[in-house]
């Protein structure tokens, strides 16, 4: 009788296991095969944005939406779905693999002085290869926007968007009004796979800050990380806003479409070109064209179409359909990598990662280290006077579980090998992120050749009120290693002594700006390249419809449109963004339910 109440166990957990692996991983393609001649919305781009916008839009159905995607199908592989190995994607099919030119301030420690900016090219862009956290930013970030003239961009105009897409999971948050449930994106907790968790938290109150929802009313303070996961799967918004709606007839959505250039008469946007299969295509829009290629892309694409500042599309021979500054204004957050050793091997190590359990609990439960990012805990401070809690925060802490044994950043060998740990190396991260960058660079564009790549110049740390706001950064990491949590589990700053800073020293404010300038490196949140901003701003591409200035019929979807990047990671921002954008092109509020008194 016990053998057969044990075998009976053993098949209904295989058979649970089987389903989950079914059901979250043989997802079905929602690529369409055959297109139409024309369409009434052309969305160039099924990233983070394109994938929301052209979802949202097909659900008139008395519309017809086509979205272009450079890259291939989310079904091609499981690894794209599997939180905890987004490194993993890097430099693959999936990538862009964008370049800075070198950087004469920064980027000492980095193989030819260059920042490595991997790109989603596939369905769902970089929401298939981020750290899936799900940050808004602070309040005041969306005043701010307002305040340049950014009218109906206030925070209180954004949060009904942003309740819109979201599906809180974590039950302590789901009655906050703050949060929502029932949306595409699901939200859960990215802590609790490691004894970390609350080790971290802990650490964080032995500091005097107080635990807090970062998404909620004040976002300084520490946090379990919230993730945008669903039963252990990433929730990148091809998966949950194309893939709920494959079928939808008046959708359809083509992969490996490279866009070349899109098609202006008498400053009216009349479609697209583009490569697919091999071969030269052209779709009309009857309404409009909608960019939503990243902040990369999309100002390329203008400037291949002519939008862009005149003397340099002159340069290429470039027929200037409209002056604009595109390109210009291009943020960037920063993060600084800080590891640390510990005594315990309490953390994520590759050896736990690939055990037999860790496979099991993924397959089956949809549970274990593989169903997070490793980034447990989140903070945020505000690391100059302040009159009260409600501060704009110029400083992230993400804590990871694991060290860094693997060079994805492109660390200089000499460097890396004191830097990066052995394999299995009980430790942890604190990634330092600069969330309130005042260095501005620019995009260019190499060639009149779509197929080449543009140039990129971040111009990091030319402002030294970045490195001053780093420094201050570097000295809270400091308080925090010497919390009595911290110091009883043996973490230090040891493992940060670098020969190439040998000359100052250690841990003295000259030795921590040496350090940036050779070993801070993008947080891959780019933005501000198509900025938005009232009429009568010279230095604004678009108005506060996302409308290209002077254009009919074409607007800009994505981050590039920030007039200033956001205080925090920028997925969960560009979501919103495309679904206000949805909204403005539709020219109807589906929000009105979801307005809050604050």
């Amino acid at each position: 009788m016990a053998s057969f109440t044990t075998l009976t166990i053993v098949v209904a957990t295989l058979a649970v296991g089987q389903y989950y692996y079914t059901a979250h991983y043989h997802m079905p393609s929602v690529v369409t095969n055959t297109l139409l001649d024309s369409y009434d919305y052309i969305v160039v781009g099924a990233g983070s944005a394109g994938s929301v916008l052209a979802s949202r839009l097909s659900e008139d159905a008395g519309v017809t939406v086509l979205l272009l995607e450079a890259g291939g199908d989310y079904v091609k592989n499981e690894t794209y779905h599997v939180p905890l190995h987004f490194f993993d994607l890097q430099k693959t099919d999936a990538d862009w693999e964008y370049y800075s030119v070198p950087q004469k301030f920064s980027h000492q420690g980095m193989v030819n002085h260059r920042s490595y900016w991997p790109r989603g090219k596939v369905l769902g862009g970089s929401s298939i290869f981020n750290s899936m956290q799900y940050t808004r930013g602070s309040r005041h970030d969306y005043d701010e926007w307002a305040a340049l003239g950014c009218e109906g961009w206030g925070f209180k105009d954004v949060l009904p968007y942003f309740l819109k897409s979201e599906d809180m999971l974590m039950d302590d948050l789901k009655d906050s009004k703050y949060h929502n449930t029932g949306g595409y994106l699901g939200v859960s907790s990215g802590g609790g796979v490691t004894q970390l968790t609350d080790l971290f938290l802990k650490a964080g109150q032995e500091m005097g800050y107080k635990l807090v929802d970062y998404n909620g009313a004040t976002q300084e303070g520490w946090s379990v990380n919230q993730l945008n996961t669903r039963n252990g799967v990433r929730s990148s918004t091809s998966l949950e806003f194309l893939g709920r709606v494959r079928g939808r007839k008046n959708l359809h959505v083509a992969t490996d479409s490279f866009v070349t250039k899109i098609g202006i008469e008498n400053n009216t946007a009349t479609g697209v070109y583009f490569i697919r299969n091999g071969r030269k295509q052209f779709i009309n829009a009857k309404k409009e064209v909608i960019v939503s290629g990243g902040s990369i892309n999309s100002p390329q694409i203008l400037m291949l179409s002519g939008i862009g500042p005149k003397k340099h599309l002159e340069k290429f021979n470039i027929k200037v359909e409209m002056d604009l500054p595109v390109g210009e204004n291009l943020q960037d957050h920063m993060n600084l990598f800080m590891f640390s050793t510990l005594k315990d091997n309490i953390g994520i190590t590759d050896e736990k990662v690939n055990s037999l359990w860790t496979r099991f609990q993924y397959q089956f439960l949809g549970s274990g280290m593989k169903s997070v990012s490793g980034v447990e805990t989140t903070a945020f401070f505000c690391t100059y006077p302040k009159e009260n809690d409600d501060c704009p925060a110029d400083i992230q802490f993400m804590m990871f579980s694991n060290i860094m044994s693997d060079n994805y950043i492109c660390i200089k060998d000499e460097i890396a090998k004191e830097y990066l740990a052995a394999p299995n190396t009980p430790g942890f991260a604190s990634v330092i992120s600069l969330i309130d960058p005042k260095s501005i660079g620019r995009l260019r564009l190499s060639s009149a050749d779509p197929f080449d790549y543009p140039v990129i110049d971040l111009q990091y740390f030319s402002d030294q009120r970045d490195v001053d706001t780093y420094v201050r950064g570097l000295r809270i990491w400091e308080k925090f290693l010497a919390t009595p949590t911290m110091t009883k589990l043996g973490a230090t700053a040891e493992k940060m002594k670098l020969s190439v800073c040998s000359e100052h020293k250690f841990q003295t404010d000259e030795y921590w700006r040496c350090f940036l300038r050779y070993m801070a490196y993008t947080v891959y949140h780019p933005a501000g390249t198509c900025k938005m901003g009232k009429s009568s701003d010279k230095t604004a591409v678009l108005d506060p419809q996302l409308r290209v200035k002077g254009i009919k019929g074409l607007r800009v979807v994505d981050a590039s449109v920030m007039p200033v990047v956001i205080s925090g990671n920028t997925n969960a921002p560009v979501i919103m963004i495309a679904e206000k954008a949805a909204d403005m092109i539709s020219g109807k509020s589906t929000v009105e339910h979801l307005r809050r008194k604050l």
